[in-house]
């Protein structure tokens, strides 16, 4: 009995790496959206608003930055890396209701890759999208240049994986997870903000932790 129960705790690590590796993928193939009531790895969930999500590897992957810009730029994931990084500790909340406590991300700051492609004065928003071919969202200019928003290339103290959002996603820190989207892909500085994908379905715009979505009691941090 002993020997068993030691067998299972010496396996218990890969065990859960093989069951997060198995729910990442079914969550990638499965079309009804009932994976994203599993847990995930580290106390995540899945979310994927698309039937499927291609994955990006090192070589093909690109962030493309346009609109009301002097100097549009398409970063390719070296480059990114190449940029200096930011390592923030923060609590994730999904407006759901779950949370993940004291969660490391590390990439590069919004604002320094805004100030790279020259913002013009028209300027007043982001709009955010992603290689899921559906997902969008939105941050005023204010907001994107806080100190704790990221395009973040690091989770958890390793490289993004697909399931997470990798192998780059946007980290806003003092909002609710789905302002932090997933497989991103572009960013283009418009004069307005454009709504989002949930906010286009009920979702505030400003997803303040604990100062929206009808919520007042969850820790601003």
């Amino acid at each position: 009995m002993l020997g068993l129960g030691a067998l299972g705790v010496a396996a218990a690590p890969t065990l859960q790496r093989g069951l997060e590796s198995f729910l990442g993928s079914a969550a990638d193939k499965d079309p009804t959206g009932l994976t994203d009531l599993l847990p995930n790895g580290g106390g995540f969930r899945y979310y994927s608003v698309a039937s499927s999500v291609p994955h990006r590897s090192a070589a093909d992957y690109r962030l493309t930055v346009d609109g009301l810009v002097d100097r549009p730029t398409t970063y390719t994931l070296p480059a990114l890396r190449a940029l200096p990084q930011t390592r923030l500790v923060r609590d994730v909340q999904c407006v759901t209701g779950w949370r993940v406590p004291q969660t490391p991300f590390e990439g590069v700051r919004l604002s320094s890759i805004l100030d790279a492609a020259g913002v013009r004065p028209s300027a007043k928003a982001l709009r955010l999208t992603c290689f899921d071919g559906t997902y969008s969202e939105s941050l005023t200019l204010p907001q994107a240049r806080r100190a704790d928003v990221l395009v973040a290339l690091r989770m958890q103290d390793k490289p993004l994986g697909h399931t997470h959002g990798g192998p780059v996603r946007l980290y806003v820190g003092p909002m609710y997870f789905y302002k932090s989207a997933k497989w991103l892909s572009g960013i283009t500085v418009t004069d307005r903000v454009e709504p989002g994908y949930w906010e286009n379905r009920g979702y505030d715009v400003d997803a303040w932790v604990g100062r929206s979505n009808g919520r007042d009691d969850e820790p601003t941090h």
